[in-house]
């Protein structure tokens, strides 16, 4: 029996968690006794592994110092959501289409830079845990865009790559896709242009939510 299997981004795809972590990263860096980096170059960075995406925005850091700034980026990132002031809002209308999709025979699963626990506070804050299959992240895979994350949801889910769709919002996703085989689509609510999308690898590029299920059922 074929599978249809549509794998979400999660930062800028299903949730719109920017503010956060422009906030933990402003703050690792001046924690570390590093200048902040721009919070637009923060947000095209949404999506890498966290170690790869300190990497980018410094490149001339040393190992040590490197490592210091994720750890400060996780211990932030962590004590806001213990005090219960994280903010990682759902985009309008994401959760009716997960079920929906999931009503209509799909099979879903996430490929996300976020680590596993993250993850997982994400999914059951919004109560959209159970409705998914494969969830994947950055504490067992290489950053994006490497496939490793959406070959393992493949295998989870048993699916071909000729029968899943990568949703996401940057040109990371649409590389991972590409690498792995698998057919992309872009989502022009997060944190890469339309056109970046398209030029690494999207099939389409949906402006709005409502628009995106017929975009996965689309054979083109």
């Amino acid at each position: 029996m074929s599978v249809k299997l549509a794998v979400f981004d999660c930062d800028g795809t299903l949730v719109d968690g920017q503010a956060d972590v422009c906030w933990a990263m402003e703050r690792a860096f001046t924690r570390a006794d590093l200048p902040a980096p721009d919070s637009n170059t923060v947000r095209r960075m949404v999506g890498l592994s966290l170690g790869v995406a300190v990497r980018e925005l410094a490149p001339g850091l040393d190992d040590s110092k490197a490592r210091d700034v994720v750890e400060f980026y996780k211990s932030s990132f962590r004590a806001r959501r213990e005090e219960g002031l994280l903010d990682e809002p759902l985009y309008d209308g994401m959760a009716d289409l997960l079920h929906t999709l999931r009503d209509d025979g799909w099979s879903l699963a996430v490929a996300t830079g976020k680590s596993d626990r993250g993850l997982a506070a994400c999914l059951a804050g919004h109560g959209l845990t159970d409705l998914f299959v494969s969830l994947q992240t950055a504490d067992r895979h290489p950053s994006k865009p490497h496939p490793a994350m959406l070959e393992a949801a493949l295998f989870e889910a048993g699916a071909a790559p000729a029968e899943a769709v990568m949703i996401g919002d940057t040109s990371f996703d649409m590389q991972m896709a590409t690498a792995a085989n698998v057919r992309a689509v872009g989502v022009a609510w997060g944190y890469h242009p339309p056109e970046e999308l398209r030029a690494t690898g999207a099939s389409q590029v949906v402006d709005l939510i409502f628009d995106l299920k017929s975009a996965l059922e689309s054979p083109a």
